[in-house]
């Protein structure tokens, strides 16, 4: 069965995309650590992220780069946090998400809320600063 991920990018399930090329996809998490934290995912639906072969997974870190800086660009922040979980969805993700301290990027703070048209717009924004 496809993963919530892969029904995203098939677009069955409805994202706040950043950006996507012809191999990664970049959204917005729905349940963010803070404003602007990003998923970013492989297209082709694998599990864990070292699974993924080698210049898959260096091509992911450079996207996933791209992405950061332009959260930074966008969300006032002192840094860019990186997480890989991998157990939430059973397809490979990156989690970037905006630091303040490092007690930000603890998965067991509550989470941020924002409304459909925030998300919207924050989407758009960091799409622009691309």
């Amino acid at each position: 069965m496809a993963s919530i991920f892969t029904k995203i990018v098939a677009g069955e399930i409805p994202s706040y995309k950043i950006v996507e090329d012809e191999r990664f996809f970049a959204f917005l998490d729905i349940n963010p650590l803070a404003k602007g934290h990003t998923l970013v995912i492989p297209k082709k639906e694998i599990d864990y992220l070292f699974d993924l072969d080698d210049d898959t997974l260096a091509a992911m870190i450079i996207f996933a780069k791209r992405i950061a800086m332009a959260i930074e660009k966008t969300i006032v922040c002192k840094r860019i946090g990186v997480a890989v979980l991998g157990l939430e969805v059973p397809h490979a993700h990156i989690h970037l998400v905006p630091l303040n301290s490092e007690a930000d990027i603890n998965f067991a703070n509550p989470r941020v809320k924002l409304t459909a048209d925030e998300f919207s717009k924050l989407a758009k924004e960091i799409s622009n600063n691309l």
